[in-house]
């Protein structure tokens, strides 16, 4: 198909509905809430099913219902809206059924702002609600990007019976760019043996998360753990830019991941040998590919739009086998181009060092400059 100039809220929302989306249940948050605003046009139009909830603990129940039939089924908000989601994705976690969330990352923490974050990374990789669980990221960086992690969210999560979750943020919901959407696929329910759409003709199925039995609980946690092996083993996803003859190595996601190469670009054409790595997967993340990049460069920079979410990964990661360097701007500010390339120059000059903490090094400058 050509190209079109989309926006990304509504290019991730025409794309769920080319991947085959059969219901959509949410609630309006900013910066969102064109997805939703979308859908509840585009899906009634179809004969699909759209709602929108009284809430979003109301919004995410509804999305479980819906996965126990074997629907592709899907939600989409912005970063406190996700946290109010957090019960019922543990709830859709333990029952092991598969299901799409959008979170379009805003400012915060709290009520925050509605300009651009990724505020959610620990929310998302590390959290997602109570219980032994752990749910697919992609973390797109363009629109174009978005709308194929959103077309693939949907095969994952059907794959693994697993939460799949597109990690975008404010400014690639709100941006508009050249994108091509992908084919309509048929709309049909999963070909399986748990889902549940009337008992006439076969044996009753059940579909819940409560395991009275502590053994039961066990085998289903056991259960969970080795399907997440498997995606580890087949699903980690990422970009590398530059890194063949690198002396030095960015690492960023998203939109920071964007920002930093335009940086890496240029530090390119003044001579500086750095590269860029970029996760598209942060859950489950490239950990492999990032100690390789590790053992080759002699100093790394973590660029990101929080506190150091993802730098903690990094450093867990490497195991202190090289020094490495931080950089961020927060509450919704996003770097410039040029803010980076100041942190690349600074690596390549140094001094190197993995003593001490990369994030007190750079709050220190960064309190001083603001």
């Amino acid at each position: 198909m050509a190209r079109q100039l989309l926006k990304g809220n509504e290019a991730v929302a025409e794309a769920a509905v080319r991947a085959g989306l059969q219901s959509y249940f949410g609630y309006p948050i900013t910066p969102q809430t064109e997805l939703l605003e979308y859908l509840s046009h585009r899906m009634p139009e179809l004969g699909r099913g759209f709602v929108q909830a009284e809430s979003e603990l109301g919004a995410v129940n509804m999305v479980y219902g819906a996965a126990c039939t074997g629907a592709r089924t899907m939600s989409s908000s912005s970063s406190p809206g996700v946290s109010l989601m957090l019960e019922g994705l543990s709830y859709i976690a333990g029952t092991e059924l598969p299901a799409v969330l959008v979170d379009v990352m805003r400012g915060g923490p709290g009520l925050g702002n509605i300009s651009p974050s990724q505020q959610d990374y620990n929310q998302i990789v590390h959290g997602g609600g109570h219980g032994d669980f752990k749910m697919i990221a992609l973390a797109p960086c363009s629109v174009q990007e978005s709308i194929d992690l959103t077309v693939l969210a949907f095969d994952l999560a059907e794959k693994y019976r697993s939460i799949a979750v597109v990690l975008t943020d404010g400014s690639i919901g709100q941006m508009m760019e050249p994108a091509e959407l992908p084919e309509m696929r048929p709309v049909k329910f999963m070909d399986t043996d748990w889902a549940v759409r009337g008992a006439e003709g076969r044996d009753r199925r059940f579909l819940s998360s409560i395991y009275l039995d502590p053994p039961q609980e066990e085998q289903a946690n056991l259960r969970m753990a080795r399907r997440w092996e498997e995606i580890e083993a087949n699903e980690v996803r990422f970009k590398e830019y530059y890194l063949d003859d690198a002396d030095f190595a960015v690492v960023g996601f998203g939109s920071a991941g964007r920002i930093a190469l335009s940086a890496v670009r240029q530090a390119r054409a003044e001579g500086i040998k750095v590269g860029l790595l970029r996760p598209i997967t942060v859950n489950p993340f490239p950990a492999k590919v990032l100690k390789e990049v590790a053992k080759k460069v002699q100093g790394m920079l973590v660029v990101e739009m929080n506190a150091g979410q993802m730098l903690d990964d990094v450093i867990r990661i490497t195991n202190n086998c090289v020094p490495i360097e931080f950089f961020a701007r927060l509450g919704g500010v996003m770097p410039f181009p040029e803010e980076v390339l100041v942190e690349i120059h600074r690596l390549a000059k140094g001094p190197l060092t993995t003593e001490g903490d990369p994030r007190s090094r750079w709050l220190k400058r960064a309190s001083a400059a603001r």
